[in-house]
């Protein structure tokens, strides 16, 4: 990522900060308008801040994950190739030793190799035969 692009994803962080900001000053000041007729000075004041700790206190419970939003589709299941790079990255030393172990065997018989490379490029693109058609 380019110092360019992360400067410009700070910036963009910021204005949103100040923006959320000032938005958050303005729904304050107009729910203290509103309140203050029935309630006076101090209990306008007192409701706004419970209003807004309560808003904080849910929005600390999202952020740390106690309370997810409800998601429509789940995530679908690991492949193999990322369950073996999920392994790999917890336990790096048995990645090296098989990657080690699969070095040596393919070096004792390069069969195996040739088939595992013809297999990868063949990938998709090798089909089953197809039945034949009846009439």
């Amino acid at each position: 990522m380019s110092l360019n692009r992360i400067l410009s994803i700070v910036v963009a962080a910021v204005a949103v900060a100040a923006a959320v900001s000032v938005s958050l000053v303005a729904a304050a000041f107009a729910l203290y308008a509103l309140v203050v007729q029935w309630l006076g000075p101090i209990g306008g004041a007192a409701l706004v801040a419970g209003v807004f700790a309560l808003i904080a206190l849910f929005s600390a419970a999202v952020a740390v994950g106690k309370i997810r939003p409800r998601r429509g589709v789940p995530a679908p299941p690991p492949s193999p190739a990322e369950k073996i790079m999920g392994i790999a990255r917890e336990r790096p030393i048995l990645a090296t030793g098989a990657a080690v172990l699969a070095g040596i065997v393919l070096m004792r018989n390069p069969a195996i190799a040739t088939a595992l490379v013809s297999a990868f490029l063949a990938g998709g693109g090798a089909k089953p035969p197809s039945p034949p058609k009846r009439r």
